[in-house]
């Protein structure tokens, strides 16, 4: 209808239609369930009014992005670009931009766009929003119900009120993360109230993990840390922990019942949730950001709730995009960042990247320098 149109105008020698252009771009994608990336071509809606055009700079693997990839939540759409921890220059604005000039540094994370309306809405916790879009494999119901694709590309168009702005000083290299990592794990601890001489757990020292750790310890919290391995004893005491427990080794386990004001579960596959529940004192907190594959679920009995009263579980899911600014600015003022390892914008070696995420073998984020498109 669009080329009938602008071609009837041509031949009337009309000016009366004028149609914004779709921006081409370039990205990785799987086409089913699965690491096998290829290169991908596609097409983001033209920027609108109140939209700004990101060149995407930098975008972080996340292991959410490989639940996604291989379906274990939901029935996903393919192609599938993912990517939700994106970071940026602006290259264009949108007429009624106040937020941002050309030249600015952005970034994009897990949310591009909700209803604006509702009550989660009003109080700044657009994650739960029920018409929420999610950065990627999401239905936009704002731009005709198109299917969002993620920052593994070279380009992405959001609403100014869904950008972030990056402080001036930012390592772009690894700010990325912070979008995703960091706002997952800063928003419960925030939450829970840690403070300075807090008895706190992070359980899983991963993406997520060593990004709990490091806010825990800025705000004065001691902090022990458990996983599965030996190989990040040293890079967990390295960060400010004061412990760190291998949970496969049953004597390090023991006497830490009843021990913790507050613990943050990162872990993203099955393990024993009422093992941490005994862990905490009376009145203490076990917050949850991690999802293992929906198979996989890990469970907390009735019973379980009971024999462990008074202590808390609650779970946390990102951050709205006033508290993720927040996160942002704290994190690049004091300092805080992911430890990354930037990798080529190439499908095999994204692919390969995946794989040693599902493995356990990056520590402990890599981030994809999207400059090095082709």
């Amino acid at each position: 209808m669009k080329k009938a149109l602008i071609m009837l105008g041509c031949v009337l020698g009309l000016h009366t239609f004028s149609f914004a252009q779709e921006i081409p771009v370039k990205g990785f994608a799987v086409m089913e369930p699965g690491f096998e990336f290829q290169p991908y071509e596609f097409t983001r809606h033209a920027v609108g009014n109140d939209e700004i055009q990101i060149e995407i700079m930098y975008c972080g693997i996340c292991h959410s992005d490989l639940h996604e990839a291989r379906q274990d939540w939901m029935e996903e759409h393919y192609p599938l670009v993912p990517g939700h921890e994106i970071a940026g220059r602006v290259v264009k604005v949108g007429k009624n931009v106040t937020k941002f000039e050309v030249g600015d540094f952005a970034g994009v994370g897990c949310i591009v766009n909700s209803c604006h309306t509702c009550d989660e809405c009003n109080h700044n916790r657009e994650q739960y929003c029920p018409k929420m879009v999610s950065t990627y494999n999401s239905v936009d119901y704002y731009h005709d119900g198109e299917i969002t694709q993620g920052g593994y590309s070279n380009t992405i168009v959001v609403s100014q009120d869904y950008a972030l702005r990056i402080p001036d000083g930012a390592d772009m290299k690894r700010v990325a993360p912070l979008l995703c990592a960091g706002i997952t794990t800063y928003s419960p601890i925030r939450f829970a109230g840690v403070k300075s001489g807090d008895r706190v757990g992070i359980a899983g020292f991963g993406g997520l993990g060593h990004m709990a750790v490091q806010y825990a310890v800025a705000l004065g919290a001691k902090v022990t840390v458990f996983d599965i391995t030996e190989e990040k004893r040293d890079d967990a005491l390295r960060m400010g922990a004061v412990r760190y427990v291998n949970v496969n080794r049953p004597e390090e386990l023991e006497g830490l019942n009843g021990m913790f004001d507050f613990i943050l579960s990162t872990i993203p596959a099955p393990y024993d949730m009422s093992m941490y529940l005994r862990m905490l004192d009376f009145g203490g907190q076990f917050g949850i950001v991690g999802v293992p594959a929906f198979k996989e679920i890990p469970n907390l009995t009735l019973d379980q709730f009971i024999w462990n009263g008074g202590r808390k579980v609650f779970g946390s899911m990102i951050g709205g995009i006033r508290e993720t600014q927040e996160m942002l600015d704290y994190s690049v003022a004091h300092g805080i960042y992911p430890e990354v390892e930037i990798i080529k914008a190439d499908a095999a070696i994204i692919g390969e990247a995946y794989q040693n995420v599902l493995d356990g073998k990056v520590k402990f984020r890599y981030v994809i320098d999207m400059s090095t498109i082709k």
